[in-house]
């Protein structure tokens, strides 16, 4: 069965239902070992799993899993229970098992039936929200732990003047209480959450001065203090804001930064005191110092040679690996290591292959 006859069944089936699955095993799994890495292929149509060992990659059972649709995100809720995929018109969960193997749902059946680019959920566990990419709106989604099921709470709608909207990322604050998408040539939108009602609140919007200008990818820090953005084009390299009472959003001096001509997705090092970015078009990775104020500077040997069209990068759960995705292969997946004396300074430790290469790598997920 091709993907778009999969959703339109899906569709037949879930048709006015509030909550949209049946779970598998009765309840969620969660993974009793180390490190995970999930890995979404979307030439193959498929998903990877990785248990990530002291400089090794090594695949868990049954991976790749065939999934019969091309998957464009994914995310692992925090208590590993279970891995949202983004498809074509659905999201997709899977059960993470205690060998860190996968199990569908119902043959992979769809928890929601919208069509997003980006999935993200809050820290406390209970929010699943969508970057919908056919109209302007956030989905928003009530997490059921115990079964991973989705219950629709809200499409949240937005608007942008004088600008094409390009979908690209949905983030949550780590302090929960704010939502930021980013919109290409759109720009920007932070949002309030309430964390008891999933209210989200418009709260402010951040323009673009050039149509030729992209935000592509956002992080936060730890503090929720300050906001990266992945901008190419005009004016392009990583944009660093203040996060302020309620979201307001003020550009900090020097902003933005060099990172080469596509910066395409963002993450920061498990101490917080490291950035990175991976730049699509030169497939490499700009590793940052953060300095006072957050100003960026560049570590030592940044940038870092990666695979081809690297466009996701994720931190393990041990903190000691960033592992890089890249859609184009050679290779789908490097693992890097922290250098012991120049700080934040990346090592090359080994790659893989995600699938038959070029595996179209689209997300990267790890465990936490």
């Amino acid at each position: 069965m091709g993907a778009l006859a999969a959703i339109a069944l899906v569709m037949g089936n879930l048709s006015g239902c509030g909550d949209f699955f049946v779970p598998p095993n009765n309840g969620g799994g969660g993974t009793t070992g180390g490190s995970r890495l999930y890995v979404t292929n979307s030439l193959t149509n498929s998903l990877s799993g990785f248990t990530v060992g002291t400089g090794t990659l090594s695949a868990v059972p049954n991976s790749p899993l065939a999934l019969g649709y091309p998957p464009v995100d994914a995310v692992v809720t925090p208590d590993n229970a279970f891995v949202y995929l983004a498809g074509p018109g659905a999201i997709y969960v899977y059960t993470i098992n205690s060998d860190g193997s996968v199990t569908a749902a119902s043959g992979g059946a769809g928890v929601a039936i919208v069509n997003v680019v980006s999935l993200a959920i809050s820290p406390d566990g209970n929010w699943l929200f969508g970057l919908d990419n056919t109209t302007t709106v956030v989905d928003e989604f009530k997490i059921n732990k115990s079964n991973g099921t989705l219950t629709s709470v809200a499409a949240v709608p937005y608007s942008v003047s004088n600008a094409v909207v390009s979908p690209k990322m949905v983030r949550v604050s780590p302090a929960g209480n704010l939502v930021f998408i980013a919109l290409g040539t759109g720009g920007d939108i932070v949002f309030t959450l309430n964390t008891t009602t999933g209210g989200l609140v418009n709260s402010q919007q951040l323009t673009l001065a050039s149509s030729k200008t992209s935000d592509n990818a956002l992080a936060i820090d730890s503090t929720t203090s300050y906001l990266y953005i992945a901008r190419s084009g005009d004016s392009g390299g990583i944009a660093v804001y203040t996060i302020g009472s309620g979201g307001v959003l003020n550009s900090i001096s020097g902003s933005p930064f060099g990172s080469g001509p596509q910066p395409f997705f963002l993450t920061l090092d498990s101490t917080g005191k490291f950035l990175y970015a991976a730049n699509r078009t030169d497939g490499n990775i700009y590793g940052y110092a953060i300095g006072n104020g957050s100003a960026l500077v560049p570590t030592s040997g940044s940038p870092y040679t990666s695979g081809s069209q690297v466009n996701s990068l994720g931190i393990d759960k041990s903190g000691k690996y960033l592992l890089a995705g890249a859609f184009g292969g050679s290779p789908d997946i490097s693992m890097y290591s922290f250098d012991a004396t120049s700080p934040g300074k990346l090592n090359s430790v080994t790659s893989t292959a995600s699938g038959t290469q070029p595996a179209g790598v689209t997300a990267v997920a790890l465990t936490h």
